[in-house]
């Protein structure tokens, strides 16, 4: 009897060596490999896959409820992984994928100066003139693609006007899609230019 008690005593101490084991290694999860990086909750390794995100629309990802912070999908709508850098309660999306540019500047365009316009209160799209022209490159170079690629929604992006010559210009404002306000107030000389400058958010 005491013989069966000890065995049975050390299969269940052995049965829970075995299970808290298991638990400390089950803290990390490791797919293709048997010893994830010790950093890392969950390693994937392969040399011929890759990994697949959800795919949604704008509007789906902007549905869902209370997202949380680092939430990531792949926006089929902008074409760029999506990250939420907001809180659950107030998300803010983020395009993570937008070929590494952290700014870039306005395509030349012309802005009439003309006598008849001084003083005339007027608009230019400038996020319109940004896709027009980068969808529709002058020149190409061998093996690129025939278009530059462009963020898909106008409120994906700031603007700013870091240069313009107030004697020449007056600027009332750049609203959120883009759309810039403003008067002439004399016509422009040769060398007369304003820079403006795109950030995506």
């Amino acid at each position: 009897m005491k013989t069966l008690f000890k065995n049975g005593y050390k299969a269940i101490v052995s049965l829970l060596l075995i299970f808290i084991t298991l638990s400390k290694t089950s803290a990390q999860t490791g797919i293709n490999t048997i010893t994830p990086d010790a950093s890392s909750a969950l390693e994937i390794k392969s040399t011929n896959k890759g990994l697949l995100i959800p795919r949604l629309t704008q509007a789906q990802k902007n549905a869902i409820l209370s997202p949380a912070t680092g939430l990531m999908v792949y926006d089929i709508t902008t074409n760029c992984i999506s990250v939420n850098i907001g809180t659950p309660s107030v998300p803010e999306w983020n395009c993570t994928t937008l070929l590494n540019r952290k700014f870039f500047y306005m395509p030349s365009i012309n802005i009439s100066t003309k006598i008849g316009l001084i003083g005339i209160p007027q608009t230019k799209d400038l996020y319109r003139e940004y896709a027009d022209e980068f969808t529709a490159p002058k020149m190409v170079s061998a093996g690129a693609p025939s278009i530059i690629p462009v963020i898909a929604n106008a409120q994906e992006l700031n603007y700013y006007v870091t240069y313009y010559d107030p004697s020449l210009i007056e600027i009332s404002g750049i609203d959120a899609n883009g759309v810039m306000s403003y008067k002439i107030l004399k016509p422009a000389n040769f060398d007369s230019y304003i820079n403006i400058v795109f950030a995506p958010k």
